[in-house]
């Protein structure tokens, strides 16, 4: 039986931070464009900052269509499920923010995860809805390790490399939305000058 609860704490709160894997849905606003779904699972990229936001660590990939959809309209849900113990599903809905890695904010919010490679931003969600499931159809499954590629293959392209690479991936979503279009403003930056909170 689903049932809604007013905060993330206690038992609720250790579910969440235990998982190895969770689920971020997106979608642009009006009744067209494509709804994303995108897997979350490196170790170290998710923190609970209180009983009503949680905040996961966002690494330069090949699209950024939670970007898009978070600067058009806010909305996201994170989802999380048992992949082994007692079955059961937390969704957490609510409104996210972007917090780039050139923002004042950027910094302090990065220092909460202990995997930083290749970071493009922090997306923070205010959770205005809490809840869980029975999670009876979701299967049991063993888990056997990190990959550690994504953060490997962004560390290694270096500074200017990953910006080369987001202004050609990042900048749009598959809809033609602006997406993570940050670097563009840092194309004349003086040499030697690095992000905030990548140094």
């Amino acid at each position: 039986m689903g049932k809604v609860h007013e905060r993330i704490d206690g038992r609720l709160r250790q579910f969440v931070e235990a998982q190895r894997v969770f689920f971020v849905a997106t979608a642009p606003s009006g009744s067209d464009g494509h709804v994303n779904v995108s897997p979350k699972g490196i170790g170290g990229t998710f923190a609970v900052l209180d009983e009503h936001t949680v905040a996961y660590l966002d690494i330069t990939a090949s699209g950024a269509e939670t970007i898009a959809h978070l600067r058009q309209n806010g909305r996201i849900t994170l989802m999380f499920c048992a992949f082994e113990g007692p079955p059961n599903v937390v969704r957490l809905h609510g409104r996210g923010r972007v917090v780039s890695m050139y923002d004042e904010e950027f910094a302090g919010l990065a220092a909460l995860f202990t995997e930083r490679r290749g970071a493009r931003a922090v997306i923070v969600v205010d959770v205005t809805r809490i809840s869980d499931s029975c999670g009876y159809g979701v299967p049991l499954m063993d888990y056997v390790g990190e990959r550690d590629l994504l953060p490997q293959h962004m560390g290694r392209k270096g500074e200017e490399g990953l910006r080369d690479y987001r202004r050609q991936k990042n900048q749009r979503s598959v809809d033609g939305l602006p997406a993570f279009d940050d670097d563009a403003m840092w194309t004349d930056r003086p040499h030697g000058e690095t992000a905030k909170g990548l140094a």
